[in-house]
């Protein structure tokens, strides 16, 4: 396969970097409006925090991970690295796994649930085993989607693990 030029590699980077970055900082702000919603007893922050959340699961969760992934994709495949060539790679294969079903799924399921919880009870959402769940459930959803994101942006500067070993063809045909 044909391999990118420096100059279009470095802009294909870019492009990775910035939905990557976008992608933490959404889940930064996640982080904020939970603790936001888990210190309110106003009715109306807690619904509008449930409600950002929510839009921001609907579209920047999913922009940024559908343009993290293709322009990882395209990292891999139109350079050297490739997409099995390093265990590094596949660590962060792996890891972007996890975070598609924490993020673009799990987030949008679970902030959809709590918009429905604060719309239908206000506050009293507050009371309600369901909501309880929920939050919890989302909380340790944000927390490993952070630690996710971290760790493959850990792994993209330190490259810690080394090429696969390849196995040696025969010459016997």
């Amino acid at each position: 396969m044909k391999r990118l030029s420096i100059t279009k590699r470095k802009w294909l980077l870019i492009l990775h970097l910035l939905f990557s970055a976008i992608m933490l900082g959404t889940a930064f702000v996640f982080l904020i409006l939970s603790i936001t919603a888990a210190t309110t007893d106003d009715a109306g922050v807690l619904k509008a925090c449930y409600s950002s959340m929510y839009v921001l699961a609907k579209t920047t969760v999913r922009a940024s991970t559908i343009g993290t992934v293709v322009t990882g994709i395209l990292l891999s495949v139109l350079t050297k690295w490739g997409l099995f060539k390093y265990y590094w790679i596949i660590v962060k294969e792996g890891l972007t796994l996890f975070s598609i079903v924490l993020g673009p799924i799990a987030m949008y399921f679970l902030t959809l649930n709590a918009v429905t919880l604060t719309t239908n009870d206000g506050v009293n959402a507050l009371l309600n085993p369901a909501y309880t769940v929920n939050k919890w459930q989302m909380w340790i959803g944000i927390i490993l989607q952070i630690i996710s994101l971290v760790s493959m942006f850990v792994i993209s500067v330190f490259k810690p693990w080394g090429p696969r070993k390849q196995k040696q063809q025969s010459n016997f045909a």
